[in-house]
């Protein structure tokens, strides 16, 4: 790393005695964040750095933080997320998986799909390409670090380092795909193929879950299409390196995505979890499958049928990173209106939240940052 990728920020022994010196009044938390986002070494730098004890801001009060002691009741490990198999989806079959993602989508909010027509080769490609940019030198990772999208790409640990009461453990590479796409020649290089690549298989796949939870809801297949709901997606690739105290903070805290569906495509290594009932559920790798969950804008479009559910990810144990990458599907009409749909409301069904613009809603949810069902909260009748 260069003298002056390092220069703005504590080394990794001042940051250390930070951590440990909890009580000391002349900790500026605000200070320490913005020496780290300014340095743009990002949580892999300050692991490859040596440090052996996170610093201050990225602890987490203990009840937030996840329970890591072994279960001793059964039943606090639910039954598990349910996996779908969508290789019969144009056949007489059809109907069943309708059925069983359209329960998954009110009970969980959460299910992993199979034989979804993306080659292994293509999901192995993409997630490979990730983790080889997120572990280049800090000097090539560097001018691509940034808070803004301006040109579609941006390379940032914590999305919501500055609102939030405490920093995750990961970095994340942003890249907007629609509906305008990132400059290309923005995109880095040791990834861009592959994104590509990713997103016009994640655009067809889309269009068919679209349709599948559509149907699931009594609406027409193409009724979310209409409404733009493939336009407007995101990718996110996320980073989670080895985390020297892992008990004292998380990977990606507690949350609901705001959008319609998201499209996650996780490594082996697990970590992620999901609210359900009382307890958290692993959600397992399954080799082969991607994970798909109901965004808050669809919760309320469905007028409450559908359920966006609170989910996490753990610290980073383990010497080998976790990698992923979702993909976030939203409305490209951001003037539109949006709230419950007509064909779901009735005298006896009577609408649960107002109807506001795509931008309003966003606009509140990176006011608000990653904060439980706040989102939904906000908008109910």
């Amino acid at each position: 790393m260069t003298t002056e990728t390092q220069a703005p920020y504590p080394t990794h022994k001042t940051m250390a005695a930070n951590t440990t010196v909890i009580g000391q009044q002349d900790y500026d938390r605000a200070q320490q964040v913005k020496q780290f986002d300014q340095s743009k070494l990002g949580v892999k730098g300050l692991v490859d750095s040596g440090l052996t004890s996170i610093p201050r801001f990225f602890i987490h009060p203990p009840e937030t933080l996840p329970d890591l002691r072994p279960h001793t009741k059964p039943q606090t490990q639910q039954q598990p997320i349910p996996t779908i198999d969508l290789s019969d989806l144009h056949t007489h079959r059809r109907s069943s998986i309708v059925q069983q993602i359209s329960r998954a989508c009110r009970t969980f909010g959460f299910f992993q799909i199979t034989n979804h027509g993306i080659p292994s080769a293509v999901l192995d490609r993409t997630i490979a390409s990730i983790k080889a940019f997120h572990e280049q030198p800090t000097e090539v990772k560097a001018p691509v670090y940034s808070r803004e999208m301006g040109t579609g790409v941006s390379y940032l640990s914590n999305v919501d380092l500055y609102s939030s009461k405490a920093a995750s453990w990961r970095d994340t590479l942003q890249v907007r795909l629609g509906p305008i796409p990132a400059v290309p020649e923005e995109v880095p290089e040791i990834c861009r193929d592959e994104i590509v690549g990713w997103d016009g298989e994640i655009l067809r796949l889309g269009e068919a879950l679209m349709e599948l939870v559509s149907e699931g809801l009594g609406l027409s297949a193409g009724r979310l299409k209409e409404m733009t709901c493939l336009g407007g997606r995101v990718m996110v690739g996320h980073y989670y390196p080895y985390c020297p105290q892992p008990d004292l903070t998380v990977g990606l805290t507690s949350h609901s995505d705001p959008g319609v569906l998201t499209l996650l495509l996780q490594d082996h290594m697990g970590g992620l979890q999901v609210k359900h009932g009382e307890g958290w559920v692993d959600v397992k790798p399954v080799p082969g499958a991607l994970v798909i969950n109901v965004g808050d804008l669809l919760q309320i479009m469905s007028n409450g049928e559908y359920k966006s559910v609170d989910h996490r990810v753990l610290a980073n144990s383990n010497r080998e990173p976790r990698v992923s990458t979702a993909v976030f599907f939203n409305p490209s009409n951001r003037e539109g209106t949006y709230g419950p749909l007509p064909e779901l409301v009735a005298p006896e069904k009577l609408p649960l939240y107002r109807e506001f613009t795509f931008s309003e809603f966003m606009q509140r949810f990176f006011k608000k940052g990653l904060d439980g069902k706040a989102l939904v909260n906000h908008f109910e009748l």
